[in-house]
């Protein structure tokens, strides 16, 4: 049976849809059905029903399932060993990173990784966390960085930095001596957030909840979808945010904004790497974790 194939049926029987395997494998929807017909044919049986709103497996492609796996993952295996037995290390490398990650901690990383490993071919993708979530749980990313814990038995996370969230302002937003804000004065004081969904609106959530607070009692004037926007609107005196300070560090030096500590919390957290739990590693995921792992410990890499 061939491999494209079986990895074909996998994915619709993962997504139980054919038009979803067609958009993660980017094929044509005829591409996918000629495909799986084609095992059909192999096999001489059905291997999916369809109803209205989705495909159902058969009790064949139960079977083919659990081999096709298997049968994948001794390939994935197969051409890792092989590679390993180079004395290089080269081929693909998909991940992806949260806005304040990629803007911030992965362009330290890459210099060091990208030197010492020339013939990896490297591809970042930076975006909202919960997209990088899916995208690794469909098996489209190798790995992903991400600023918040999540709990999902399909994906294993690791800490591998540790970071803080800062309240922050113009300078003169407060009178001079004020370096403090209650729980009660951040409730109404009007604030520009990253969006729903985000490593650092989840994050702060959290710390929010613990403390007593429900955020959605916050005054969020203003979402927005990077951390350069919502420093800038900060600047433009839009209103106060809570953001990564290993964002703010140039804002700092040249006394665009200022940081304000909240009474009782400190909001502090790591960032993760995360990637599939049934994921056959590839060799040049391989060495990128190591590589973050040693690199992290380093004390020039800072937040």
């Amino acid at each position: 049976m061939n491999y494209e194939k079986l990895k074909t049926f996998i994915t619709v029987a993962d997504k139980k849809s054919f038009s979803e395997a067609a958009k993660l494998l980017y094929l044509s929807q005829p591409t996918i059905t000629s495909q799986v017909k084609a095992l059909e044919e192999h096999l001489n049986t059905t291997l999916f029903e369809r109803t209205t709103k989705q495909v159902q497996l058969t009790q064949a492609a139960q079977v083919l399932y659990r081999y096709a796996k298997e049968i994948i993952r001794l390939s994935e295996m197969a051409e890792k060993e092989i590679i390993s037995m180079s004395d290089h290390v080269y081929g693909d490398l998909e991940i992806a990173c949260s806005l304040t990650i990629g803007e911030n901690v992965l362009p330290q990383i890459l210099g060091a990784f990208r030197e010492a490993y020339p013939l990896i071919k490297m591809s970042v993708d930076i975006t909202n966390t919960t997209q990088i979530l899916q995208k690794v749980k469909d098996h489209v990313l190798d790995l992903g960085l991400i600023e918040a814990p999540i709990e999902d038995p399909e994906l294993y996370l690791e800490p591998f930095l540790e970071d803080e969230l800062v309240l922050v302002a113009t300078p003169h937003y407060f009178e001079k001596e004020k370096t403090m804000v209650t729980l009660e004065e951040l409730k109404v004081l009007p604030l520009v957030l990253r969006e729903k969904g985000s490593g650092t609106r989840t994050v702060m959530n959290q710390h929010l909840i613990n403390s007593g607070l429900n955020p959605s009692n916050l005054n969020v004037v203003l979402e927005l979808g990077s951390t350069e926007a919502v420093k800038s609107a900060v600047e433009s005196e839009l209103g106060l945010s809570i953001i990564s300070k290993s964002a703010i560090k140039k804002e700092l030096q040249l006394g665009l904004i200022k940081t304000y500590q909240i009474q009782d919390i400190f909001f502090t957290r790591n960032f993760y790497i995360v990637y599939h739990r049934e994921a056959v590693l590839k060799s040049t995921v391989d060495v990128f974790l190591h590589a973050i792992r040693c690199i992290s410990k380093e004390p020039t890499l800072t937040p």
